[in-house]
């Protein structure tokens, strides 16, 4: 199952530096392509708010 990022989401862009299928595009709140994510959580560890969490 992949991630998803809440409204919480500050687009500080740690998420997107850590994640290694290149699933999570930039915007005023960042989203993670399901279709890339591999569930690895290493958005999730990286982001200081918690905003990327399982579906």
């Amino acid at each position: 199952m992949a991630y998803t990022i809440k409204d919480s989401c500050i687009a500080c862009g740690a998420c997107v530096a850590e994640c290694p299928t290149d699933a999570i595009a930039e915007g005023s709140v960042y989203v993670i392509d399901a279709d890339k994510c591999i569930d690895c959580g290493a958005c999730a560890n990286a982001c200081p708010v918690d905003a990327p969490v399982e579906a």
